[in-house]
């Protein structure tokens, strides 16, 4: 059974009689516009709908036309959207093609309420109204997939919101498939807040499907609903709610992390309910339990000490992967997970894990530790056959365990070059990838002249399609390496960089110049795109470079101070005025402007890099002082949260801070 009985009156889909094609060469699509011009694609596409062969492809295309990535919605959308409710009624249409439209029409409507209205075509809000009541009949089709998507849609209808409240209610009484119920609960949540007759009435049938007898999944699923439709009230009985269900351990098809998120209330209500998870028979359990430990730490740097030591004990879990996510989250946290470092340590051959991708990340762990336990065990995997770590540094949201990058472990381990440097020089010497030659290479510019035993290795590398990366290398290394490397085979190399590599002569004239004082190259590279606001690639750090030397570029690096308020640009071209002029008082306004947004959170490596350089000019940063407290004095961690990176990036923001505030304060204690 895919549904309840319908009462007397049977099937409510429409028949989808008429012409649906009426009109459609009325419209003037060719004035009109979508995210890839031109819409005079767009009457073809809709015919296409109608001929199962093509229904498919024409389905996507709209898509990604009329709603691309959103951000906007078009000219195009208000006139498409009468013909792409005809085509998802329409019996004609297969069904899944039916899902896809009313889909679309779900994201084009919620781009409508998301964004600045300049940002929405004129005309867009009266079609979407005139549009919602030739789509409530689908709240009656036969395919759930169909009922599930119209919900979804509906959901965003907000200048109807009595009249659809109304018509999801009547489908939830005769739905029988979870996931419908699910999504018709969801845009009763979405709604009820735009609502005014069916407010109190939707709200009492939300607070109704959180009672003990309701299945736990529905329960979780109303609360949520009831967190959107009214906010701030009601805390304490949602709370309660959640808890019953976490309690229960049947959460109903929801992640931990999602029920976790429901519960509201204080961070130690949350980490009691999280702890006993932690403990939790299932494994499975155990698992989401961890990634909404992780999503807690990312957050709130008060989520350390009742959590971690909770993460810790399950370094003995008996199901690996527990093990390994148990590490990845200790590894996370740093210098916090001191505490067992001697336990992370055991892991870290064959005889401790057995689970060689645990074992990979409790190494990695302990690297971030700072414990020098790691540097062993570290060597042997650079001088074996199965490395363990990644060529690639992943940046992306969420707790997946992707493989650990070998620069980022390697990086910052420059006081452990002694016992490292040998099986890493022999690896640099039979190395068999760009990929491999990239990621040793750039563990080595991290370490500075630490890794000048290097040079040989790096200046054969100039041979190969990893010049570049060997070249920055030896930049970083310095003198040792300015006196090994064969000055005209790297000025050649500009001229004729490795194929492919767009990026490279201009890499390689910086580190030239950086090797051999001569900055000519970098100069006729660079200063064409002075302005450009990029980050590791900005013109303004060869100017900064210059020193007192590039003083004819001031005046075009003072114009250029205000031209963006926050990101690379001001960071850039404020150190190289600085550098150039040594007048701190021109450029630490802008400095301090570019990151005092940041102070309540999103704090990117663009502001904590301008609070090192502020650290770095000293007293005369003193503006700087209250955003720098801000930083410090904040518990709820104002880097991006939700990623492994959360925790290590909020980490150098603080010590970026500490530093600051210590050379701000001429060496006084910086937190006194």
């Amino acid at each position: 059974m895919s549904e309840r009985p319908l009462p007397p009156g049977g099937d409510e889909r429409p028949s989808g009689g008429g012409d649906p094609l009426a009109g459609l060469d009325a419209v003037g699509w060719a004035s009109l516009r979508h995210a890839y011009g031109s819409a005079a694609d767009v009457p073809g596409l809709i015919r296409a709908l109608y001929r199962p062969e093509e229904a498919a492809e024409a389905a996507d295309t709209l898509f990604a036309n009329v709603h691309h990535q959103g951000g906007c919605v078009e000219s195009a959308a208000p006139a498409a959207l009468p013909f792409l409710v005809r085509a998802a009624v329409a019996p004609a249409v297969g069904t899944l093609v039916r899902r896809d439209l009313i889909e679309l029409i779900a994201c084009v409507a919620a781009e409508g309420n998301r964004v600045e209205p300049r940002w929405v075509a004129r005309g867009w809000a009266e079609a979407w109204g005139l549009a919602v009541p030739g789509l409530l009949p689908l709240l009656h089709d036969p395919e759930p997939v169909v009922r599930t998507a119209v919900a979804d849609a509906l959901g965003e209808a907000r200048g109807r919101a009595d009249e659809v409240l109304a018509a999801l209610w009547a489908r939830h009484a005769r739905e029988a498939v979870p996931e419908v119920l699910g999504t018709l609960v969801d845009a009763a949540g979405a709604l009820a807040v735009h609502a005014d007759r069916e407010r109190e009435p939707a709200l009492a049938r939300l607070r109704a499907l959180t009672a003990p007898d309701v299945a736990p999944g529905e329960r979780l699923r109303a609360v949520a609903a009831l967190r959107t439709a009214a906010p701030g009230t009601g805390d304490g009985s949602h709370a309660r709610v959640v808890g019953e269900v976490l309690e229960g351990g049947d959460l109903g098809g929801y992640r931990v992390a999602q029920a976790v998120r429901l519960l509201g209330g204080t961070l130690a209500e949350r980490a009691g309910h999280l702890v006993r998870l932690l403990g939790h028979p299932a494994a499975s359990t155990r698992r989401e339990a961890l990634e909404a430990v992780a999503g807690e730490l990312s957050r709130r740097r008060s989520a350390v000490p009742p959590l971690l030591p909770a993460v810790a004990e399950l370094l003995d879990d008996p199901e690996p992967d527990d093990r390994l996510f148990a590490a990845r989250v200790l590894g996370m946290c740093g210098t916090a997970a001191l505490p067992w470092a001697d336990r992370l340590a055991a892991l870290t051959d064959d005889e401790g894990e057995p689970y060689l991708p645990a074992q990979d990340h409790a190494l990695w762990a302990l690297s971030r530790t700072g414990d020098p336990r790691c540097a062993a065990p570290l060597a042997r995997r650079l001088a074996g056959e199965r490395l363990g770590f990644g060529y690639f540094s992943v940046h992306a949201e969420g707790w997946w365990t992707h493989e650990l990058s070998l620069s980022e472990t390697l990086g910052p381990l420059a006081a452990h070059a002694e016992v490292l440097l040998p099986p890493l020089r022999a690896r640099l010497r039979a190395v068999r990838s760009v990929d491999e030659a990239r990621a040793l290479c750039q563990s080595l510019t991290e370490w500075g002249p630490a890794a000048a035993p290097a040079v040989p290795e790096l200046c054969a590398l100039l041979e190969t399609a990893a010049a570049v990366w060997a070249a920055e290398a030896l930049a970083a290394i310095g003198p040792a390496a300015a006196a090994a490397v064969d000055r005209d085979r790297l000025r050649a190399l500009i001229d004729a960089p490795p194929e492919g590599q767009p990026f490279a002569a201009r890499s390689l004239a910086l580190a030239y110049g950086r090797l051999t004082g001569d900055r000519e190259p970098a100069l006729a590279l660079y200063l064409p795109r002075l302005g450009e606001p990029y980050g590791n690639d900005n013109p303004a750090i060869l100017l900064g470079e210059l020193g007192p030397a590039g003083a004819p570029h001031a005046d075009r690096l003072r114009e250029l101070l205000t031209t963006d308020t926050t990101g690379w640009l001001p960071l850039r071209v404020g150190e190289a005025l600085w550098r150039i002029t040594g007048r701190a008082e021109e450029v630490v306004p802008a400095l301090v402007a570019a990151i005092e947004p940041y102070t309540g959170g999103g704090v990117t490596r663009a502001v904590t890099e301008t609070v090192r350089l502020l650290g770095e000019i000293g007293p005369a940063a003193a503006p700087a002082v209250p955003a720098l407290r801000a930083f410090l004095d904040a518990d709820e961690r104002p880097v991006e949260h939700g990623s492994w990176r959360s925790v290590p990036d909020d980490d150098a923001l603080c010590t970026a801070v500490l530093t600051a505030l210590t050379s701000v304060s001429g060496g006084t204690d910086p937190v006194g």
